[in-house]
């Protein structure tokens, strides 16, 4: 139906970069789909603001976002931590009593029951944090990469705050009930932040459908390539079907 507006394909980042990584994902999902990159504070081009810290904060700067209505159905899109934040989003929306997205979809991380391969920003000492760091993957791959992880550490640190409080409320039960929304998973063969056989544990967080989906690459996937952006736009169109007519629940 052309004269439908565009699903929105609202992206979330990975901890520690910006929304730089969505660049050109236009010219990638395809028809009918519109990439809208979050932008949080504390990464460009709103640095001069503290990075949030709290399940509260966050919430408090993001939900706005989508309180106010807008015509047709939209996606949210996580990679990393950045699915954390999703699946928060979500959630939340549901709480309020608030139209949710159409499909939740998740890149390169575990869901929140499992352990994760983190360490505890609050006690960890700076080196152990740049040890982990970099064993994981967690952080993107560079030429000189000592320099630059010492460089960003406190930004690497209030990310990881905000994650573990993030898991933590995701721990508490939600007064709404479990979600029912579809929920996507894309995960990569060698990540081992969110190995494959995590993938199907996402089903104990909605009673909808869930798919998974598999792409090449370890745990910055996200960075280049137009495999994740077709495959999104793809899901997007699907997700926009789902709305005119619902799969059953149950």
């Amino acid at each position: 139906m052309p004269d439908e507006p565009p699903v929105r394909l609202h992206c979330f980042a990975h901890s520690a970069e910006g929304v730089s990584v969505f660049d050109g994902w236009a010219a990638s999902v395809g028809p009918g789909v519109q990439p809208v990159p979050v932008l949080l504070p504390g990464c460009t081009p709103r640095l001069s603001e503290p990075r949030l810290t709290t399940h509260e904060a966050l919430l408090a700067d993001v939900l706005p976002l989508f309180t106010d209505a807008q015509p047709g159905p939209y996606v949210l899109y996580g990679h990393g931590f950045g699915a954390m934040i999703a699946l928060t989003v979500t959630r939340a929306l549901r709480e309020a009593g608030l139209p949710g997205p159409a499909l939740l979809a998740v890149g390169a991380w575990s869901p929140p029951h499992l352990p994760s391969e983190l360490p505890d920003a609050r006690r960890a000492t700076d080196a152990e944090l740049l040890h982990v760091l970099s064993g994981t993957g967690a952080v993107p791959p560079t030429s000189d990469e000592g320099i630059w992880l010492r460089a960003v550490l406190p930004v690497l640190r209030a990310d990881l705050q905000l994650a573990q409080a993030v898991h933590e409320a995701a721990g508490r039960p939600s007064p709404a009930g479990p979600l029912t929304t579809p929920v996507l998973v894309v995960a990569s063969q060698d990540n081992p932040l969110a190995p494959l056989s995590t993938t199907g544990s996402w089903r104990q967080w909605t009673e909808g459908p869930v798919w998974s989906r598999t792409v090449p690459g370890r745990h910055f996937f996200v960075r280049g390539g137009r495999e994740l952006p077709r495959l999104l736009g793809r899901a997007c169109r699907v997700a926009r079907r789902l709305v005119r007519e619902p799969v059953p629940v149950g």
